[in-house]
């Protein structure tokens, strides 16, 4: 006897975002339609309140329904809804729809169409050459490593029907790695000389390419719509992305060292920035920093990518002590065993900068002091909604983790 099907995929049931299923009693159902399209909120009201089994329950699903879309809902399109269910799609339980998350992968279909964007302003001039084509600096063979990565994680994904991981590895590799670092260090490498133009020119096209074709099966229409432009760039014989080739994986673009490489770059960036962030320092504001105990590796790194550090943390200078140098006072990022100096004389007034600390944290303070009355009161607690209760809770420990942050500034304030 043969078996019906090799292969059942079952997936959970669709809830509103308070985890109750959708039913037109209720009045929570949300028609797809409306949320790719959008809605005016009267009409959604109608909508929702027509043709009830219960007539009575009108005045409360229309309450409802006022409270949660007060000004109706928003298009959102085809392909940010499709995204969701994709990323919603988890193993063995019903999936929680919330407009919120549908809200970060409409940004998400933003992002991807401004990446777009960037790259075909910066590629009018292109000339289409495979062989000149020699992709060598940290930023290119780092970002074709990180495709190829990406390439096997996906289809691996995809093979065991696993939507959610999928949709999280395409959205982490095109947001993150493409458009926030590779985007960004492709800004100063687009001004060097001819043939490092050409290289990061190409390298923006093909991987470009490579991510729409991996996102295709999940975000069908801006995909297409984007590549009709890209396939012409690359003279790509295809009519359309639907039947492109899938992307493969290939060792051949994968180099090890730009992993550690861009690893040290990134430390280093985001080590800087959390500290204007935390010392109030304008991102725009040119910085000098002094580098401590660095190593052989650590100078081989900075040494090929000194630029890509300056550009991407605003720096004006870089200086590296010598063993029996000293630091002046300065806030200190960590890269390893190295210290970032950011002398902050004459960047800040240190005085007016703890007294701005000090009324955040007596802020922070007030803001505890509400949370755990509300927490304390048993009444509130059984009665208020589980979500309210929550989100109470949350706050308290956001609150008390940001004195302690704040605490820390001031310490290194005192120091200084």
């Amino acid at each position: 006897q043969e078996k019906p099907f090799e292969t059942v995929y079952i997936h959970g049931l669709i809830n509103d975002s308070q985890g109750q299923k959708m039913s037109k009693s209720k009045g929570n159902v949300l028609d797809p339609i409306d949320i790719i399209d959008g809605i005016e909120l009267e009409d959604l009201v109608t909508k929702r309140t027509s043709g009830l089994m219960q007539p009575k329950m009108a005045a409360k699903i229309e309450k409802a329904t006022r409270k949660e879309f007060p000004d109706g809902i928003n298009p959102n399109g085809c392909d940010a809804l499709r995204f969701t269910f994709a990323a919603l799609a988890t193993n063995g339980r019903h999936l929680r729809f919330d407009m919120k998350r549908l809200e970060s992968y409409r940004n998400f279909c933003n992002k991807i169409f401004n990446a777009s964007r960037f790259v075909f302003m910066n590629t009018e001039d292109f000339k289409l050459d495979a062989q000149k084509w020699n992709p060598n600096s940290t930023a290119e063979l780092w970002i074709l490593s990180q495709l190829q990565n990406s390439i096997a994680d996906y289809r691996k994904h995809l093979d065991n029907f696993r939507l959610d991981l999928a949709s999280q590895c395409i959205y982490d590799f095109i947001w993150n790695n493409y458009c926030d670092w590779f985007v960004e260090l492709a800004k100063p490498l687009l001004k060097q000389d001819e043939d490092t133009k050409y290289n990061v020119q190409h390298t923006l096209l093909y991987v470009l390419d490579q991510a729409l074709r991996l996102l295709h099966p999940i975000m069908p229409f801006i995909t297409e719509e984007i590549w009709q432009d890209l396939k012409v760039k690359l003279e790509l014989p295809t009519d359309s992305i639907m039947i492109a080739q899938f992307p493969e994986y290939n060792a051949d673009f994968v180099d090890e060292k730009s992993f550690k490489d861009m690893q040290w770059l990134q430390v280093a960036v985001l080590g800087i920035r959390q500290i204007r962030g935390e010392m109030n320092i304008s991102p725009r504001k040119p910085l000098n920093i002094i580098l401590e105990n660095t190593s052989e590796n650590d100078l081989d790194i900075l040494n090929s990518n000194q630029q890509l550090l300056k550009t991407m943390a605003q720096l004006e200078d870089i200086t590296v002590l010598k063993d029996d140098e000293q630091a002046p006072e300065s806030a200190v990022a960590l890269v390893g065993e190295m210290k970032i100096h950011i002398p902050l004389a004459g960047l800040i007034d240190i005085e007016a900068e703890i007294a701005r600390i000090i009324k955040l944290i007596e802020t922070a303070y007030k803001e505890i002091v509400r949370s755990a009355g509300k927490l304390k009161n048993e009444r509130f607690v059984s009665s208020a909604p589980e979500a309210v209760v929550n989100k109470e809770r949350e706050n308290l420990a956001a609150n008390q983790h940001k004195i302690e942050e704040l605490k820390g500034q001031l310490a290194k304030l005192g120091n200084m």
